[in-house]
């Protein structure tokens, strides 16, 4: 079980992210869960410099269909990184492994294919406390981790240009 505060990080190794684009695409199954991490997204973009007008956000239905809706953000907005924000909370069903193992494979084929960071952020738990826990509860809150995490590999990308 983690243990880490998700929200917990050094403020100084983040940069400037005033010249920053980002995209969020947020399942809104699990709504409950995914539009609090939506929220410490947000939140922490905007502490680093990002404002509002540089900020997109695309909802789909459920967490596979976070890698399709990054790819229209990354394909139809001018972006420096798109944060895919979703929750599977395991079940009685192998459900759960089909979807976590897609959505893996699809962000990961997202980050090799086009030349901007995709970032996952997705929950995937046993339970729903242990949800709650990791966006915005007891443990912090995953998303304030993929907004740091974006931001630092965008500008990783354009240091390297």
């Amino acid at each position: 079980m983690a243990t880490v505060n998700l929200s917990s990080y050094d403020p100084e190794i983040v940069p400037a992210a005033s010249d920053m684009r980002f995209g969020i695409v947020v399942s809104d199954w699990n709504k409950e869960i995914t539009w609090s991490l939506l929220e410490g997204t947000v939140t922490t973009l905007k502490k680093h410099g990002v404002t509002d007008d540089d900020i997109i956000i695309k909802h789909v239905p459920g967490s596979f269909e976070l890698p399709l809706g990054g790819q229209f953000i990354a394909e139809y907005d001018d972006v420096d990184g798109v944060i895919c924000l979703g929750c599977v909370i395991r079940g009685d069903t192998p459900h759960f492994d089909y979807v976590c193992q897609g959505v893996t494979q699809g962000i990961t084929s997202l980050n090799l294919e086009y030349n901007i960071p995709f970032i996952f952020g997705l929950l995937t738990t046993d339970t729903l406390q242990q949800a709650k826990d990791r966006s915005g509860g007891k443990l912090g809150n995953k998303g304030d981790e993929a907004a740091v995490t974006a931001i630092r590999m965008a500008a990783l990308q354009k240091e390297m240009e």
